[in-house]
């Protein structure tokens, strides 16, 4: 008998992050018994208007890498982006001041990580947690967030890992300040025990390698424990390397294995989309994109002409998810004929 999958997008009560609380997304198999809990947070788009865009969705995929591992998953929006309230992090530290004296990223790191710590202390509370055994996850100001977390772990915190973390990327191979920022990594490194993953990319264009290099030997040098890996380039900016999990999944098993933090013998069955039939005339590719499309997080829209197609998922809502999906469309190279939405989340639009 097939696994049932529960995806459910919660609230976190927490009076830092008043009236709205923590948007959030928990992800798990439904099975007997308690499991290890993993916490999962996004990164920082340079563009600040993005940071009000930011959905729990957008970390489904990594979710049920974890859920299919027998993990609990609970991917968590920090204070001040997409729809959790409060104020965010690069309001508390993070900010580029090269006439102030420089970037206190220290203090935006330990900002965010409160975030982290109201995740767990409401999971700890979950039925299907083991609270005994819980790692973090973090990408790019998330993965420097989850370093900051390891610094005052709270208990049950057995690991963690950083994809690409790091703060204060104003444009490609520019950071502001970032002798303030391996500052903060050393700084980080003299509390930190936990045993970390460091992932970075060869062609990581927001913390190229030289650099990360920088923040590992800064890290360690206060007494932090990670093991740093450089992956191979991954598309056209290995930042976005953990958008991927098929890049990264052996280099987690390993650590995972490693760390004894292997809660299933066997990985459970992929997730199943709903049963729904693609649109006519798509192609061999754009089927294959639909399947993706229907086991994708909402808000979400599907668009195609009769030779193209686009989509755009894990939307705050259903307007943005047409108009992101129209525009991908129109990049395709290879539309010539006008496109149209012919899905949104899993109702067709009709002709």
């Amino acid at each position: 008998m097939a696994q049932k999958y529960v995806e459910q997008q919660i609230r976190i009560p927490w009076n830092p992050a008043q009236p709205a609380g923590l948007d959030a997304l928990l992800v798990f198999v439904d099975l007997p018994g308690k499991h290890p809990l993993v916490v999962i947070t996004h990164g920082s788009a340079r563009n600040a208007e993005d940071h009000a865009l930011v959905s729990p969705w957008q970390q489904l995929p990594q979710a049920l890498w974890f859920a299919r591992r027998g993990w609990v998953a609970l991917a968590v929006v920090r204070r001040g982006y997409g729809t959790s309230g409060g104020d965010e992090d690069s309001n508390h530290g993070g900010h580029c001041s090269e006439n102030r004296g420089g970037a206190d990223y220290e203090s935006a790191g330990a900002y965010a990580a409160e975030d982290l710590i109201a995740a767990i202390d409401y999971a700890r509370r979950l039925p299907q947690v083991d609270d005994t055994h819980m790692i973090a996850i973090g990408v790019s100001s998330g993965g420097f967030a989850t370093v900051a977390l390891t610094a005052k772990a709270p208990p049950g915190l057995v690991a963690a890992i950083s994809f690409a973390g790091g703060r204060g990327s104003r444009a490609d191979h520019d950071v502001c300040q970032p002798g303030d920022l391996i500052g903060a990594f050393k700084d980080f490194g003299k509390h930190s025990r936990v045993p970390m993953l460091w992932i970075y990319a060869e062609n990581d264009k927001f913390f190229w390698p030289d650099l990360a290099k920088k923040f590992d030997a800064a890290f360690r040098s206060g007494g932090g424990q990670d093991q740093f890996v450089l992956a191979p380039p991954d598309g056209d900016d290995g930042h976005h390397l953990f958008s991927h999990p098929s890049a990264w999944s052996d280099t987690v098993d390993a650590f995972l294995r490693a760390q004894n933090l292997v809660p299933l013998a066997e990985l459970l069955p992929e997730v199943h989309p709903p049963d729904i039939a693609p649109p006519q005339g798509l192609g061999e590719e754009g089927q294959r994109a639909f399947h993706n499309y229907l086991i994708s997080g909402p808000h979400k829209a599907f668009a195609m002409s009769s030779d193209a197609f686009g989509m755009s998922t894990a939307r705050l809502t259903a307007d943005e998810a047409r108009r992101k999906a129209m525009e991908s469309c129109k990049h395709n190279e290879k539309q010539k004929e006008p496109c149209r939405v012919v899905f949104v989340d899993e109702t067709a639009t009709g002709p």
